[in-house]
């Protein structure tokens, strides 16, 4: 989730714990202890550009790793609160802000390492899209009338709502998942795999990558509250086998960091359809019926051993921005 979203929600998470007379110093506290996870975006390599990938939202956002990282929390923050809480409600205010953090991160659609090492395998409930205003607006009233008003009733309201619109992002992607299913049966299509994905800033369009061997299909799916499914049939490709792309030596450099790509991106790997040379991830494009990723891995074949570049392309164009806008509001 985006780092506002992060500091709303622990901040409105830690007040509602709060006593009266902690209740500036909670918020500022979870606020901040919320944004600590992604830190994790500083952990990147100049010689590896899948670094970053590999550990974005791993062990810092482990609800095992998090007392530990509430207490590293504490120990900054206990100069500035010391004479007002206790090292105990220091350190609570703190866990609180940072689990919400983790907690949130599980509902979007990039994987979350939550229960690491205990299970090391990223979970995605794919519920809600990195940036939601609608969420977020639930968070700020909450915590502007909590605050104006001098009520915690506003805070525990403030986080009802919330729950509730995840709930409802959890009942819009399961219409859109049976909305895709029914899209594949009418392709004739036996699906091994349907992964369905919130699209930026609502919980209304949805994009759905359909898997039946090494062809996937991927499709945008409104779903309205009070309307039918309607889907709008995009593109199809092949995924690639890393252990058969150009045929790469496999104790080569480019082999390795195509196999490490392909594991990140849970094998959903294709070749870019505008760039040369370039595997993206398909989970992820600029529009929910596209099949150019929005972002891979450089490799060229005739030099295997020479440094993987890592391509985002955010490109997003006038008739995009249109083809975007007639499939939110349903045309």
């Amino acid at each position: 989730m985006d780092i506002v979203t992060h500091a709303l929600l622990g901040a409105v998470a830690a007040r509602s714990l709060s006593q009266h007379q902690h209740r500036r110093a909670a918020t500022i506290i979870g606020a901040i202890a919320a944004l600590l996870p992604d830190l994790d975006v500083l952990i990147r390599s100049s010689s590896d550009v899948l670094m970053t990938l590999t550990y974005h939202r791993h062990f810092t956002h482990s609800l095992l790793f998090a007392p530990l990282a509430a207490l590293v929390a504490s120990l900054f923050l206990w100069p500035l609160f010391r004479r007002h809480l206790s090292n105990t409600r220091l350190y609570g205010y703190a866990l609180t802000g940072y689990i919400s953090a983790c907690l949130l991160d599980v509902c979007t659609s990039y994987g979350t390492y939550l229960l690491w090492p205990l299970v090391d395998k990223p979970l995605s409930l794919n519920i809600i899209a990195v940036i939601d205003p609608v969420f977020s607006l639930f968070l700020i009233l909450a915590l502007s009338l909590a605050a104006y008003l001098k009520q915690q009733t506003w805070c525990w309201f403030g986080l009802a709502c919330a729950a509730a619109y995840l709930s409802m992002g959890s009942l819009q992607h399961q219409r859109a998942y049976q909305a895709a299913e029914t899209l594949a049966e009418q392709r004739g299509v036996t699906p091994e795999r349907i992964i369905i994905k919130p699209t930026l800033a609502n919980i209304l369009l949805w994009r759905a990558v359909t898997v039946e061997g090494d062809v996937v299909w991927a499709d945008a799916i409104r779903v309205g509250l009070f309307d039918k499914p309607k889907a709008y049939m995009g593109a199809s490709t092949t995924l690639i086998d890393p252990t058969k792309w150009n045929n790469l030596p496999p104790n080569s450099r480019a082999y390795q960091d195509l196999y490490r790509f392909y594991r990140l991106a849970d094998h959903m790997l294709v070749t870019h359809p505008r760039h040369s040379h370039v595997v993206g991830d398909l989970r992820y494009a600029m529009l929910p019926d596209s099949v150019e990723p929005m972002w891979g891995i450089r490799i060229d074949p005739d030099n295997p051993d020479a440094p993987t570049e890592f391509l985002v392309d955010r490109r997003f164009t006038p008739a995009m921005r249109t083809r975007l806008i007639t499939m939110m509001k349903g045309d």
